[in-house]
């Protein structure tokens, strides 16, 4: 199998074919090998265990439904059991969040708060520093904060050890944790990467804690790594408010309109598969957004990586025009009527009278088209958001713990004719 350095140069190609050859070349995998294997964090110049997809995924520039049908193609239901619910934990994080999108805002907020705390306590900048630039001591933790910042990626495994230690062992606040993983993962996803972080803080399954053992590191990084002797000996839940579930979004499925124009982002980039057949889309332009990841500075791999998604998207989008992404850089009235401005100039410019965006899920996207889309129907376009039938099928289960999905799994295959 080929090294991880490798394997990152592929990822860097941010395109639908080379997320398509990654899925090819691991199916193989996904049965009794991934289910055996899949725990172990070998080290950064070997993946071969697991499927590297996670960014071609979060981008959709392969979609989940295309994993899942290449997979159980090879597979059986049972030899490939944990790597479609790996798959189907993303969508479940995301649903969870859409039924509860209060949950991004009060950790828009408290992370705000904890960035204020760092300017005013000269002992917290210190060990935030510390534990960003892998210089806390502790061998296994600054191995994978050296290992995120270099590379853009963290085994699943690792990123579980490691926000326990964040929390526990450095006693550092976990909305900086999660920011410093969207700041730098590819695959940094705003519903699996908080609502995570908040399972391991004990905020997710009230009382229900993850806590990073010496014994568990060493057995799975096979001996690679120690975290030495001094990690916390008990991770009692932070405190935190309880959040009951609203009710699923309604998606449009068949959005219908006449001289449509696309945007493309990099919350759903498989142009292909997106049901805008009733849109006359007479010219597609991209979005990008990634700067409402986090407050600060976004790692440039990040960002080339969600552009190229774009640029790759629109390369396949009806008219797509590579020349003009959109730039969401911030909130701003001013930014955001700057953005506005380029939509409504190439719609006019196009004659166009609808303006498209693939549905986006809780995070910076949905932040962007929701600033945006008061000024695009202030200007006379009509705004439509094109849904999937997969989020349509996976969400409404979604809204309670995942053992609701996990058992619903053959109810949800069947729905979508995946068997």
């Amino acid at each position: 199998m080929p090294g991880f350095r490798a394997l990152l140069n592929d990822m860097i190609e941010p395109t639908r074919s080379a997320g398509l050859a990654r899925l090819a070349a691991f199916v193989p995998l996904a049965g009794r090998a991934y289910r055996e294997t899949r725990n172990e964090d070998r080290g950064p110049d070997d993946r071969s265990n697991v499927s590297m997809l996670a960014a071609y995924v979060r981008a959709r520039l392969v979609t989940e439904e295309e994993v899942l049908r290449a997979v159980l193609a090879r597979h059986s239901a049972a030899a490939s059991e944990k790597f479609v619910q790996e798959v189907l934990w993303r969508t479940y994080w995301k649903g969870w969040l859409e039924t509860r999108p209060i949950v991004w805002r009060h950790y828009l907020r408290d992370l705000d708060a904890a960035y204020a705390s760092v300017a005013r306590d000269a002992d917290l900048a210190r060990r935030l520093a510390e534990a960003t630039e892998g210089r806390t001591g502790n061998a296994a933790f600054d191995a994978w904060s050296r290992e995120l910042v270099a590379t853009n990626y963290l085994h699943n495994h690792a990123r579980m050890w490691f926000a326990s230690i964040w929390i526990f062992t450095l006693q550092l606040p976990w909305e900086l944790g999660a920011d410093f993983f969207m700041q730098h993962l590819l695959c940094g996803d705003p519903a699996s990467n908080t609502l995570s972080w908040r399972w391991v803080a004990g905020l997710q399954t009230k009382g229900k804690t993850y806590l990073a053992t010496r014994e568990n590191i060493r057995r799975y990084t096979g001996g690679r790594l120690d975290p030495g002797p001094h990690l916390a000996r008990e991770a009692a839940a932070i405190e935190g408010p309880s959040y009951g579930p609203g009710s699923v979004p309604a998606l449009d499925l068949e959005p219908q309109g006449d001289r449509t124009l696309l945007i493309v982002h990099d919350d759903d980039a498989a142009i292909e598969s997106l049901p805008i057949h009733g849109l006359g889309v007479v010219a597609s332009v991209g979005l990008l957004a990634v700067r409402g990841r986090s407050p600060q500075t976004v790692a440039p791999g990040v960002n080339a990586f969600a552009r190229g998604a774009i640029a790759d998207a629109l390369v396949r989008a009806p008219r797509g025009d590579v020349e003009t992404i959109v730039d969401f850089e911030s909130a701003s009235p001013a930014d955001v009527e700057a953005a506005a401005r380029v939509v409504i100039a190439r719609a006019r410019a196009e004659d166009a009278h609808v303006v498209a965006f693939p549905f986006a899920p809780v995070g910076p996207v949905r932040d962007a088209i929701a600033a945006l889309t008061p000024l695009l129907v202030r200007d006379g376009l009509r705004v439509v958001e094109v849904g999937r039938i997969f989020d349509a099928t996976v969400w409404p289960y979604a809204t309670r713990g995942f053992f609701n999905l996990k058992e619903k799994i053959p109810r949800v295959l069947a729905t979508l004719g995946i068997a």
